[in-house]
């Protein structure tokens, strides 16, 4: 799956255009996510990845592509922020519920899904079967995003030592 799928996915797009076009999620694009990525990119990736999941496997595709994009419309950086009632992880899906409530009507089961994508770093156990999909897509594309420009750069300078060692060897081969 390419990185901008999404912009030719018509189905996905009629879900979630109108989120989009609102200020308070394209804010969303300032601000770095894990690492390598902003939080829009972020908020896209499990969105869509997720409603890509929901389609193959008959789930409700509208609340798990809205829910997906608004999981983390929060705007403070969560490496430095810390609160008195509980760990960002608690913290930040009531804080994103809060704020897309502020901007569409959410379903239970879209609330469900916002406030319990942190399971398993919370005891918040999600209550439908969207929940959980946006949860472990939502924990694949955190790793993918911090992890990956890491793998690619380390795969290349592996490359480059490689070719080195590779044409030293050749360069001093014995021939018999």
């Amino acid at each position: 799956m390419s990185m901008n799928d999404w912009k030719k996915d018509e189905e996905f797009l009629l879900y979630v255009t109108d989120l989009l076009e609102r200020e308070e999620v394209k804010k969303l694009e300032e601000i770095t996510q894990h690492y390598h990525s902003t939080r829009l990119e972020h908020s896209i990736s499990v969105s869509y990845h997720s409603f890509c999941i929901a389609r193959k496997f008959k789930l409700d595709k509208r609340a798990i592509a809205r829910a997906g994009l608004l999981h983390d419309l929060f705007y403070y950086d969560w490496r430095t922020t810390k609160f008195d009632e509980g760990t960002h992880a608690y913290m930040h899906p009531r804080i994103a519920c809060a704020n897309a409530e502020k901007l569409t009507v959410l379903s239970d089961l879209e609330k469900d899904i916002i406030i319990k994508h942190m399971w398993g770093a919370t005891m918040a156990l999600p209550k439908y079967k969207e929940s959980f999909v946006v949860t472990m897509v939502d924990k694949y594309c955190a790793c993918h995003e911090a992890m990956a420009p890491t793998l690619v750069k380390s795969k290349k300078n592996f490359r480059s030592k490689w070719a080195s060692i590779k044409s030293s060897i050749l360069a001093n081969s014995i021939t018999f």
